[in-house]
């Protein structure tokens, strides 16, 4: 068993952040699916805000992803994935922040939750709220793809930082949508920017773990619909 264990379910956007570092840093990990967990008092007692990754490293826990692939780039060996320059590491700790407020909001829990989770539950999409999504989601594939005009191959350096895989998943997810797709075929920086991405090892690892899980619903994302679903009247 690993002294490192990574709790979520397998296809949540965040817990495959997690597990890109985890596996581009090298560290071996047990993978602890909560899909049956989620909401109950054992999930509970891993992260009170009812959300998921869960890093566990001996006897520390650690939630928030954010927090979770900081701790694994310095606590442990292997290529860096932080700039040690102070500018290039606030740019980096910039583009992790934009994630969690311009993108993963609406590219995920709007978007992707009306295209991709609730169809595979036999749950019809709410056009609005994917209505009210797209016009922020091309304003921050805009920026996106402006940052990569300085020339560099990734996001802050010519090589992958932090911020680069925090926001891979996310673009996958956009990728499967159809209005996703047709929006990264405009985006060629930044459709470059996900080939070498996903030519990574340890992208190539993770999308292999992922892959059997596709194409199957995520049962728990039934109680999504009242809890989570933005109401746009």
């Amino acid at each position: 068993m690993s002294a490192v264990r990574l709790y979520g379910f397998p296809l949540s956007t965040y817990v495959n952040v997690a597990r890109l570092v985890l596996t581009h840093k090298g560290v071996p990990y047990d993978f602890h699916d909560l899909e049956p967990d989620m909401g109950g008092p054992r999930h509970l007692a891993l992260h009170p805000f009812n959300r998921v990754p869960i890093l566990e490293h001996g006897d520390f826990l650690l939630y928030e992803t954010a927090a979770i692939i900081a701790y694994v780039d310095d606590a442990f060996p292997g290529p860096k994935l932080t700039p040690s320059d102070l500018k290039l590491r606030a740019r980096m700790n910039q583009w992790i922040s934009n994630l969690s407020a311009y993108y993963y909001p609406y590219i995920a829990f709007h978007l992707g939750h009306e295209r991709i989770v609730y169809p595979a539950l036999g749950v019809a999409p709410d056009e609005k709220v994917v209505a009210a999504a797209l016009p922020r989601i091309r304003t921050a594939l805009d920026v996106m793809e402006r940052e990569l005009q300085h020339g560099r191959e990734f996001l802050i350096t010519s090589e992958p930082t932090l911020a680069d895989y925090a926001l891979l998943p996310c673009m996958t997810t956009l990728s499967m949508t159809p209005e996703g797709a047709d929006m990264l075929m405009s985006r060629n920086l930044i459709m470059r920017w996900r080939s070498r991405m996903e030519a990574l090892p340890a992208a190539i690892h993770v999308r292999a773990e992922v892959a059997p899980h596709v194409a199957m619903p995520v049962e728990h994302a039934r109680t999504w619909v009242n809890s989570h679903r933005p109401y746009y009247r």
